[in-house]
């Protein structure tokens, strides 16, 4: 969600022939942005599959300030790279910070989720609303993009990531806008529900 660009694009744990990857292509909420790599929820994500036996490695293709066209002109290389079983695709909270228009960033969202399925990667869409100050109109489309892209797409949702941290200021760093590390472990928590239901027994 940060303008700067700041990579992370790192391996979570060691990939064997047979453990299945977990690809995240996400802005700077699952890039730890303003925290330690270890502390955000994609590192916190890693620990719980370890620890509760699922044989998984997380790739952490996030990138802080990335829109959904950034993410659309990277997606094809990553998949290529790391050939995920699942991918979380966290995008868009830029496109709406920056207030493009919302059927743009649906055509890019689109684009990714075909191609991860092309690739047969299970797709889980990590949703996000825009605060009130944008207008009725817009943070309602921009909410309904990400419903709407996984009902077409036949995808799993998590419907908002930051449920259990927006609106509190004690996990929220100085910017207003990204989470604390205290915050990270709830992101998690928001996102490991649907993604368990992808990942079946361990």
């Amino acid at each position: 969600m940060a303008a700067m660009a700041c990579a992370c694009l790192l391996l979570s744990g060691a990939a064997t022939a047979s453990t299945a990857t977990i690809l995240v292509l996400g802005d700077s909420l699952s890039a730890a942005y303003g925290l330690p790599a270890d502390a955000g929820w994609v590192s916190l994500l890693q620990k719980r599959l370890t620890a509760q036996g699922f044989n998984r490695v997380v790739v952490n293709a996030s990138i802080s300030g990335e829109t959904s066209a950034g993410g659309d002109g990277r997606i094809a290389g990553v998949l290529a790279q790391f050939h995920p079983d699942i991918v979380i695709l966290e995008l868009g909270a830029n496109d709406g910070l920056r207030g493009l228009p919302v059927q743009q960033m649906s055509l890019h969202l689109n684009s990714i989720v075909a191609r991860c399925r092309a690739a047969r990667s299970r797709v889980l869409i990590l949703g996000m609303r825009m605060p009130p100050n944008y207008g009725a109109r817009y943070t309602s489309e921009f909410a309904q993009a990400f419903s709407d892209l996984a009902r077409t797409s036949g995808s799993a949702l998590v419907p908002f990531m930051l449920e259990r941290v927006a609106g509190h200021a004690d996990l929220i760093q100085e910017d207003g806008l990204h989470p604390t590390a205290a915050g990270q472990p709830l992101i998690l928590d928001t996102v490991w529900p649907q993604l368990v239901g992808l990942l079946g027994r361990p």
